[in-house]
């Protein structure tokens, strides 16, 4: 009987594959280092929003007393003001539930868009990401507020003769400047960005 023959196991001779996988690990690394930076860096303004937010209300906390009015324009006072409502004084004038209510959607809506944040595409959307970052810190100094004292601090308050805009702060102005930013982004600039890829495939 002749020996058993052993067939040796197939070897891989075309190392591209092996390669093109590594190359593809790779790219994938280096291409989620890339979002987790860019998305500290709209974090961090969210942060600073939220800081500046905060700093200024501690100003005028302690040099101004509650509805104590100091003229700077014309048009414009410093004025402290306890806002149990929404923004710009939204059902201000409800019993207490409404300040767990916006609590409650704060919270929600600044998870999401820490998640939308972190999963923006690499380019094209700067000022999607901008106006996100200014949506996220001025709800987290909201929030601060109202888990802190109950009611959110408002003391910008512009007027004319007898007739006045709701007083605010900057988160409330930041969130504003965000909405913005965000909307415009939607209305204009993707259109713009949908052109180009039909462009491009043309």
């Amino acid at each position: 009987m002749s020996p058993e023959q052993i067939s040796p196991e197939p070897i891989n001779s075309d190392p591209t594959k092996s390669e093109q996988k590594d190359a593809g690990q790779k790219d994938t690394g280096q291409k989620e280092m890339r979002l987790g930076k860019r998305a500290i860096i709209w974090l961090a303004l969210a942060l600073v929003v939220a800081v500046l937010d905060q700093m200024t209300k501690l100003m005028v906390v302690d040099n101004l007393m509650l509805y104590q009015r100091i003229p700077v324009l014309p048009f414009f006072d410093f004025v402290l003001l306890h806002n149990t409502g929404a923004a710009f004084s939204f059902l201000a004038d409800a019993p207490g539930w409404q300040n767990w209510l916006f609590t409650g959607v704060a919270a929600i809506v600044s998870i999401g868009i820490t998640w939308w944040l972190v999963t923006l595409p690499r380019t094209g959307r700067k000022v999607l990401a901008l106006g996100l970052a200014l949506v996220l810190g001025g709800a987290i100094g909201n929030v601060i507020d109202r888990v802190t004292y109950g009611y959110v601090i408002d003391f910008l308050l512009f007027y004319y003769r007898d007739w006045s805009y709701p007083a605010f702060n900057i988160a409330d102005s930041a969130i504003t400047c965000g909405v913005v930013l965000i909307l415009f982004d939607g209305v204009f600039l993707d259109k713009r960005r949908h052109s180009a890829a039909v462009a491009d495939k043309e």
